[in-house]
């Protein structure tokens, strides 16, 4: 083969790779961008719901297209594309005053004026329907530590004060108050700007969220165009106790129960 051929044919070659590069590169963007993408609980701020190290698929289409829901901020547009409001009860993923992908729950539309009187949440002028449950058993491992207030473990389970909460249109979902806490539990009623909602988290003494203002660590209002999607499937789930190194524990660390939850 002369010398010519062989660069021909290594330049085709080259040519591929990078063909093939390029084509998995706008795949992915289309799926992460347009279609799904997952994400990982940091935090205990969504309990009992929730656990840190559950793994969701967040839906893309349900609210419209903004810069926050694609793939590397690209392309870097204003506004929302074929914007619709969420409804008060999803669990939306968002992006946060500090740049990084959050997780919670929307109690206040645009209008809407939501505060708390002894931690019920009070909407529009009147208290969300609140009914105390048993206490709910959240199982410790090195992913999900007693962070309880006042500490109750038994057989293994750290448990916490629990109450069932339903939203005017219906929407129902337990969460948890452990304490009196003056900060977030008396919140002075305040309307939802338009062009923003009103998000909390279901753990409501270990949530920084629209109650508490940005500059003091929390969410403030929270911009439509912020939002990234929809919480929808746990996809999988693990306590924390396997090692990247040791393949088997992958499996004993799953939290089987969990996968395929829906939110």
């Amino acid at each position: 083969m002369s010398d010519t051929t062989t660069d021909k044919a290594e330049k085709e070659g080259s040519g591929g790779l990078l063909r093939g590069m390029l084509i998995v590169l706008v795949v992915a963007w289309i799926l992460r961008s347009l279609i799904a993408a997952p994400f990982s609980i940091p935090s205990g701020s969504m309990l009992p719901g929730l656990y840190v190290g559950d793994y969701l698929l967040v839906s893309k289409w349900n609210y419209g297209y903004s810069r926050a829901s694609f793939l590397f901020g690209f392309p870097p547009i204003s506004g929302r594309l074929f914007a619709t409001l969420p409804e008060r009860g999803d669990v939306v993923v968002f992006r946060g005053p500090a740049g990084n992908d959050v997780i919670k729950r929307v109690i206040g539309l645009p209008g809407d004026t939501v505060g708390t009187t002894g931690g019920q949440v009070m909407l529009n002028g009147r208290p969300v329907a609140r009914q105390p449950v048993k206490p709910v058993g959240v199982p410790v491992s090195e992913n999900s530590p007693c962070r309880a207030v006042e500490p109750r473990i038994a057989s293994g389970q750290c448990f916490f004060t629990a109450y069932r909460e339903t939203l005017p249109e219906g929407k129902s979902y337990v969460v948890l108050d452990q304490i009196d806490n003056p900060a977030v539990d008396e919140f002075a009623a305040v309307r939802v700007p338009e062009g923003h909602v009103f998000l909390m988290g279901d753990n409501r003494d270990d949530s920084a969220d629209s109650r508490i203002a940005p500059e003091l660590g929390g969410m403030g209002f929270i911009p439509i165009e912020s939002l990234v999607g929809k919480a929808q499937t746990t996809f999988w789930s693990t306590d924390g106790s396997a090692s990247w190194v040791l393949p088997w524990t992958w499996f004993s660390a799953a939290r089987w129960e969990r996968i395929g939850m829906r939110h």
